[in-house]
């Protein structure tokens, strides 16, 4: 596909309109419609890019060959299968569905029309994390943390949907194993969800991880802490730093590994119209997607069970 590539946005809330907004600066598409049923944000985002809006998502089938679909996860599975059904590729911002069953269905139309399907995990475009990833090898413990202020959105989904699934996300990606067993503890405090969760995945081959993730915190940390044989790996996201600490012999040696920093988000969607335009999978399928929404819905599951004992 030579042309420009015509994307949409679906959705002007907080992450809705940072899409819209990259897709206006970068060069390697035309932002040709944003949509949203509420007609106040609508019309001020409209006012500020300088591009058609619509109410309706349906109007757009025909005029775009891509979408971001940044609306409430309850609505990602009708909205995403009508847009793969009229051959329009799609990013579908995390978490990808609301169960498996919805997750399938997207995963064989995209599938059966030959469509790019991408999911919205954007820790995978982190250059932190592309700065590590080539030298993590058979880790035999995780341990993330990632906190936040309560955040006033994504309020549908609970703190292991919101945020935990990002790390559960990497972790796949990084632990060459099955899952052996999954451990999982966590509290509602200020929404009917669970705010602050905590889960252990042991893996067959012995790598141990541990998650923790809360929405009420008072301070952000998004880091990460790998350990293997003779290396200490930490990762701080949000601030885009790496160190690596080595045993060699009886010393241990730190090195700073040097990172670019660049906006993950801008990277995701970059990568994502390129994916359209020279159709080659996306680096976060709905395929790979799939796993991460998998391990997050037993999570989620054991949380809500010992609720409802407790």
């Amino acid at each position: 596909m030579t042309e420009v590539i015509k994307v949409a946005v679906i959705g002007t809330g907080y992450l809705g309109s940072l899409h819209a907004k990259i897709y206006k600066e970068i060069g390697n598409c035309r932002l040709a419609g944003i949509c949203d049923t509420n007609p106040q944000a609508l019309d001020k985002l409209t006012r500020e890019l300088g591009v058609p809006g619509f109410n309706d998502y349906r109007q757009l089938f025909g005029k775009v060959d891509a979408v971001s679909i940044a609306v409430p996860t309850k609505l990602h599975y009708k909205i995403a299968l009508d847009f793969l059904k009229h051959n329009i590729h799609a990013l579908v911002e995390k978490p990808f569905t609301t169960d498996l069953k919805e997750a399938d269905s997207l995963i064989r139309l995209a599938r059966k029309n030959k469509l790019i399907l991408q999911v919205g995990h954007i820790e995978r475009f982190n250059s932190a994390f592309k700065a590590v990833q080539e030298i993590i090898h058979n880790p035999k413990f995780i341990e993330c943390h990632r906190l936040s202020p309560f955040p006033n959105r994504s309020l549908d989904v609970g703190a292991v949907m919101d945020i935990m699934i990002h790390d559960i996300d990497i972790i796949l990606g990084l632990v060459p194993s099955k899952i052996k067993k999954i451990e999982s503890v966590g509290i509602g405090v200020l929404t009917p969800f669970e705010d602050i969760a905590n889960a252990r995945i042991t893996f067959k081959n012995g790598c141990v991880a541990n998650l923790t993730a809360s929405r009420v915190s008072d301070e952000v940390m998004r880091k990460i802490r790998i350990f293997q044989e003779n290396t200490y790996i930490s990762l701080d996201y949000k601030e885009a730093k790496a160190s690596v600490f080595t045993k060699t012999g009886m010393n241990i040696t730190k090195l700073d590994l040097p990172i670019e920093k660049e906006q993950p988000l801008q990277k995701e969607l970059s990568s994502f119209i390129d994916c359209v335009k020279e159709h080659r999978e996306a680096l976060v399928s709905g395929t790979v997607a799939r796993e991460a929404l998998k391990v997050s819905l037993i999570i989620q599951e054991q949380i809500w069970r010992k609720q409802k004992r407790s």
